[in-house]
């Protein structure tokens, strides 16, 4: 992730439950906050609109299932840490392969690639 307001910007990472509702406020206009990971949840702020790609859909109805669907401040999102910034990594460089992909292409694509080499989203 580079520096200068990226689209995705890691904010915090531990198994905290809430964050104080001060917090909510700070989130800027277009953004939402995430809270990713099933066990140790990290906290991101990415744009709105990236949620309704039938990706983040498809990634939202697994978390209901998982978590219900409650929201407490951040929308939980059940997946890897590496594979959400890796999607947000392909919405954000526009790139077009992820327009045809559904939820099972995206999971062996992005474990090809880490089998490949080391993730440079950490």
């Amino acid at each position: 992730m580079g520096g200068g307001g990226g689209i995705v910007k890691k904010i915090w990472c531990c198994g905290a439950k809430s964050f104080p509702s001060s917090e909510v406020e700070d989130v800027p206009e277009g953004h939402v906050r995430v809270y990713v990971g099933k066990d140790i949840k990290c906290k991101f702020e990415m744009e709105a609109n990236f949620l309704n790609h039938p990706l983040f859909e498809s990634l939202l109805r697994l978390s209901e299932e998982e978590f219900g669907y409650s929201y407490d401040g951040a929308l939980r999102i059940a997946c890897e840490i590496d594979l959400f910034q890796y999607l947000v990594h392909l919405l954000k460089t526009s790139n077009p392969s992820v327009h045809y992909m559904d939820l099972s292409d995206l999971i062996s694509k992005f474990y090809a690639s880490n089998a490949a080499a080391p993730s440079p989203y950490q």
